[in-house]
């Protein structure tokens, strides 16, 4: 049978998520590779409480059909945390999404027809840019520094993209980069958006996992025309099996959305909305981030340390703050020859070529620091060293 797909399906049938849960799973390989949480540290015996709780106060409601805005109760725990973060706002401009990904599609479904140009960081989250090519997004990449996309390079994409119809960003412990954008970039950012009139979609998924530094309000608190739409989600800071995400937006655009929203899935888990807002009157979910905050805190320094020790000295790694992931930069290594290298190694990483919405630079990768036990940190990071090592020789005897 020969299946007529629509324009939206992508011709290869390469899947780098897939691929990436793949190795993550196999319990031989030492992977670095997944965006995966620590699973030790979510809160299952207090979900279970709650749960047991919410069937028993208000059962049948939450297993009913509900409204696609959301669980008005959730919205508005949700809308105190956004105050507390400088973003003004209330419950009618807060969606309940089905985790940040859908998110990313419903702006991309209400913004982007065929053509249309998206402009991103360079490298950027690979599954957005799946989103993106799949309306037919022509995608432009803005190359980056240790502090985030360059400002200078942004204007000049805009300006040679009139057709432009936002900026997509991660500004806080990018992924895949670690890298976080100062203060007065983000304020750039919203002068340029307000001078060639183009929307900002804030990815904020990390934000809130800050182990160093000093904390930069989002990109959103510095908008004077409501041209930002903010969004995160609880998979990093709670779970990310209850796929709850959230976006906020001025008011008549959140309409907007809900709309879109019907037509997917008429609206998130009605349970589990029910379920994060009786945690969050319960508990005080700070404390929670916390203790993910010191956890992620001893991973990030043992995996620098180990990469000191390790890996080649003109290996340049990024430096993050917070959130999953550290970015590394080895120059003359082929990152597929590496990758194949490494499973012999029983260690994994991401390649960096999906990150990339045009010209990929080579020999980069990604490495998740959140979701190894500390010892084997150290042993998965000698064994990658090892790799590049070997690797390195094998492109020098071809």
């Amino acid at each position: 049978m020969k299946y007529q797909f629509s324009d939206n399906i992508p011709e290869s049938n390469v899947d780098p998520v897939g691929n990436i849960l793949k190795v993550a799973g196999d319990p031989k390989v030492i992977s670095f590779a997944g965006g995966l949480p620590a699973p030790e540290l979510f809160p299952v015996e207090d979900l279970k409480k709650v749960t047991n709780e919410v069937y028993d106060e208000s059962g049948r409601q939450a297993l009913q059909y509900s409204i696609a805005a959301g669980f008005p109760a959730l919205r508005e725990q949700i809308a105190k945390r956004m105050n507390r973060s400088g973003i003004k706002c209330d419950i009618d401009n807060i969606m309940i999404t089905t985790g940040s990904q859908q998110s990313i599609d419903l702006t991309a479904k209400l913004f982007v027809n065929p053509g249309d140009t998206v402009i991103v960081e360079q490298p950027t989250y690979l599954c957005a840019l799946d989103v993106f090519r799949s309306y037919g997004a022509h995608m432009v990449g803005v190359p980056m520094d240790d502090d985030g996309m360059k400002m200078d390079a942004l204007e000049q994409a805009v300006k040679d993209n009139p057709n432009t119809k936002f900026i997509y960003t991660i500004p806080s412990f990018q992924n895949p980069t670690g890298r976080t954008m100062p203060a007065d970039r983000r304020q750039k950012m919203i002068e340029i958006a307000d001078k060639y009139n183009v929307m900002i979609l804030e990815d904020d998924p990390y934000g809130a996992i800050r182990f160093a530094g000093k904390d930069v309000s989002p990109v959103k608190t510095y908008e004077h025309d409501e041209r930002v739409i903010y969004m995160s989600t609880f998979s990093k800071i709670l779970a990310p099996g209850l796929r709850i995400g959230w976006i906020v937006a001025e008011k008549t655009l959140v309409k907007k959305f809900t709309l879109m929203k019907q037509t997917v899935d008429v609206h998130s888990d009605n349970l589990t909305q029910h379920i994060i807002a009786k945690y969050m009157s319960d508990y005080n979910i700070d404390d929670h981030i916390a203790k993910i905050r010191d956890v992620y805190r001893r991973r990030e320094g043992i995996m620098m340390d180990a990469i000191k020790k390790y890996f080649p000295k003109d290996a340049h790694c990024s430096h993050p703050e917070g959130g999953l992931f550290i970015w590394v930069e080895v120059p003359g290594v082929d990152t597929q020859t590496l990758f194949n290298t490494c499973t012999d190694h029983n260690v994994a990483f991401v390649p960096g070529e999906p990150f990339y919405a045009d010209k990929v630079i080579p020999g980069t990768f990604r490495l998740n620091y959140s979701n190894m036990q500390d010892d084997k940190i150290v042993t998965g990071i000698e064994r990658l060293g090892n790799a590049i090592k070997e690797a390195i020789g094998q492109q020098v005897k071809v």
